[in-house]
């Protein structure tokens, strides 16, 4: 009998899938990374999902990000995410918190009812809690590392962050990750040297204030705007969510 996961059955059998649908996974940072990310996990069958992010969409995202379309500009983003996921898998339950993820916030999430953490946020302070709390926890996570600035989508890799080089935001958290006793952190990251952006598109944004209103972070109001492209993120996404999908249904490497 066909129905939406047929062709993915057809790959894992039935007692992996079963593991997926059984799967809770937590996304903290639906954008150009997570909403990826999101995407494929819905589409692989996992039964739930929490969305965790505070934005709305801005006109800025629909270049990159699978959620941001004219329709949907001005909405919660991890509200957008939830429809576009029971548009995919009806049956998938979906919990969405319009929180900016902080070691200030962190006390809301009980890491424990996870089976895989994703971060795919942009902030350090950020990325190293919810690390933290997921190895607390026994719960395996996997980080996104930079994708801004870059246009080379082919040289995106799986490794431990101690293994990375060339990228700087890798190069940061390795240090902070050593100085937190964190002896190892799955990443997806890009040896690719990041470009320097060639103008500042926080000037050219002349419905900013429609795309962005009532967001705690505007888009156009961040003190460094990074270039990004359609095909970057969403690799960088896509993979992570390759790996998760192995992980929780237990295909060896």
């Amino acid at each position: 009998m066909l129905e939406q996961f047929s062709r993915t059955r057809l790959l894992y059998g039935e007692e992996k899938m079963e593991r997926l649908g059984a799967s809770r996974v937590a996304v903290f940072g639906v954008g150009g990374v997570g909403g990826y990310v999101v995407e494929a996990l819905a589409r692989s069958g996992i039964g739930a999902l929490d969305l965790i992010d505070d934005d709305k969409v801005c006109i800025s995202n629909i270049n990159r990000q699978i959620i941001a379309t004219e329709k949907t500009i001005g909405k919660y983003k991890v509200d957008v995410a939830e429809e576009r996921v029971h548009d995919i898998n009806p049956e998938c339950e979906v919990r969405t918190y319009k929180t900016f993820f902080l070691p200030e916030t962190q006390d809301q999430f009980d890491f424990r009812l996870y089976d895989y953490v994703v971060d795919a946020i942009d902030t350090v302070t950020g990325k190293l809690a919810i690390i933290e709390k997921a190895k607390e926890a026994g719960v395996p996570v996997i980080s996104s590392m930079g994708a801004g600035n870059k246009i080379n989508a082919t040289m995106f890799e799986v490794a431990d962050i101690y293994e990375t080089s060339v990228c700087p935001l890798a190069k940061v958290m390795r240090s902070e990750c050593r100085k937190r006793n964190i002896d190892s952190l799955k990443v997806v990251y890009s040896k690719e040297k990041p470009l320097r952006p060639l103008g500042d598109t926080a000037a050219d944004s002349t419905r900013q204030d429609i795309s962005t209103e009532g967001t705690v972070r505007k888009c156009t109001k961040r003190r460094s705007i990074p270039g990004s492209t359609a095909f970057v993120p969403s690799v960088a996404g896509l993979i992570m969510a390759g790996e998760i999908i192995n992980d929780l249904a237990g295909v060896a490497d």
